[in-house]
């Protein structure tokens, strides 16, 4: 791989270009980090200080080679609104979030398991068990049951909704540089501006708000789950609700990784490996999610800014991260994103959400799946159909018993477990990962 753009180092750059790159790299992030605990009632401040320890601890495992930014991960909301969905009045389901975030945390464990097996049998041998037949409709169907949250949110103001959407259309195809590269966070500010406007928005909580307080709310921790209403059967059902997701994300992370390669002319699976950087984000997700925050992904944002600076020096992304860690010490800033008008998160989920989905037929479409082969039609059909629809039936998951033991199947679980098992087991597979 080679790359015809010239890689400045910061000691090149000089202490104030690297200062403002550190700050693009970490507002480019922004928008769509703190969009997650919106979403789920997990909390602000903790997942900004996540965000910047998670990719700390990435370098750190990736001996500092990679210029990869860790932010919320999108693909684990569904597994939110499975396990602890938002109250009636749109607050933090507290007593939930706990069992979703332990489920979360098992999730990270998956990512190290599988570090081990790619370094000890190769990716491609590893990754076939899971191929764009199984991970895409998977994605997909992840976007599709969360799409109600989205239009429930939109019909508290649809003008405020539209206002968000328009926006990020304009900057996503429209805009040039900068504008192209954080078009969430546009829509956002362009909507919030807007319900300011029209008295949609109460600044009483964002002036009773410290300055300074403490990231990490102990009761939304996992260390809060083992008291006296410890229940075992809602910590199992979260973890085959959620555990199953990584399997969809771990695909995505060969691809983000292969992604930041191409970017920067550097091939990161060969060096420090790949079996490195899914340890160090399976890791960064187990570290936030036992604190409260959610799971961490490394971020397509970030690779932008990469390619819109030519600055790949690993140690301006370091320096976004000490940026978030440090706006998460300030409740103030939290007060501000969680009074956001509710049709604001709504217009921005509903293109959010349905690009989730599309990412899943992107994955399906260049990967050139075969649709004319009897067993990807089934496979495809058994996991829209039991995600979807169990999500949406009146018991909200498959149930049954083993002895005493009530197990609780998600849709999204049940529809994981058939398309991987169908893989295996049907005929005339014709996959094969390439990893650079």
């Amino acid at each position: 791989m080679n790359s015809t753009d010239a890689i400045y180092s910061v000691k090149e750059l000089g202490k104030g270009k690297v200062f403002m790159l550190g700050l693009q790299h970490m507002f480019a992030m922004f928008g769509a980090t703190v969009l997650v605990p919106i979403l789920t009632g997990l909390d602000i401040s903790t997942t900004l200080l996540f965000a910047g320890l998670g990719t700390l601890l990435f370098h750190l495992i990736t001996k500092g080679k990679v210029p990869a930014f860790l932010g919320s991960s999108f693909a684990f909301l569904g597994g939110y609104g499975a396990i602890a969905p938002l109250l009636a009045d749109g607050s933090s389901n507290i007593e939930m979030l706990p069992y979703a975030c332990f489920g979360v945390a098992c999730a990270g464990l998956v990512y190290v398991v599988f570090a081990g097996l790619i370094k000890v049998f190769s990716a491609q041998k590893v990754m076939s068990f899971f191929p764009p037949i199984v991970t895409g409709p998977i994605i997909i169907a992840i976007g599709l049951t969360l799409s109600k949250s989205a239009i429930d949110s939109c019909t508290d103001n649809w003008l405020l909704a539209i206002i968000a959407i328009a926006v990020v259309i304009i900057c996503n195809i429209y805009g040039k540089g900068m504008i192209k590269i954080i078009p969430i966070l546009l829509g956002v500010m362009a909507s919030y501006a807007a319900g300011v406007c029209m008295g949609e928005v109460d600044f009483t909580a964002v002036k009773e708000a410290a300055w300074f307080g403490f990231p990490i709310r102990k009761e939304m921790t996992v260390f809060a789950l083992f008291g006296e209403n410890f229940n075992g059967e809602t910590l199992f059902a979260s973890i085959l609700t959620i555990m199953p997701i990584a399997l969809a994300t771990i695909v995505e992370h060969v691809g983000d990784i292969s992604a930041i390669s191409s970017t920067t002319g550097i091939n990161y699976i060969k060096d420090p490996g790949l079996h490195r950087t899914m340890l160090g984000d399976g890791l960064a997700t187990v570290l936030s999610s036992v604190f409260g925050g959610p799971a961490n992904t490394t971020y397509g944002e970030n690779t932008g800014v990469l390619n819109l600076s030519k600055v790949y020096d690993p140690a301006v992304v370091r320096l976004a991260a000490v940026f978030a860690i440090l706006f998460s010490f300030c409740p103030k800033v939290a007060s501000v994103i969680q009074v956001m008008p509710t049709a604001t998160v709504g217009g921005i989920s509903l293109i959010l959400y349905g690009m989730i989905s599309a990412v899943g037929v992107r994955n399906v479409v260049e990967n050139q799946v075969d649709f004319t082969k009897s067993r990807n039609v089934i496979i495809a059909a058994l996991i829209l159909v039991l995600a979807i629809g169990v999500n949406y039936s009146n018991a909200g998951a498959i149930v049954f018993h083993i002895g005493e033991l009530t197990i609780r199947l998600s849709g999204l679980a049940a529809g994981a477990l058939a398309g991987i098992g169908l893989n295996a087991v049907l005929p005339d597979k014709d996959f094969h990962l390439e990893v650079m």
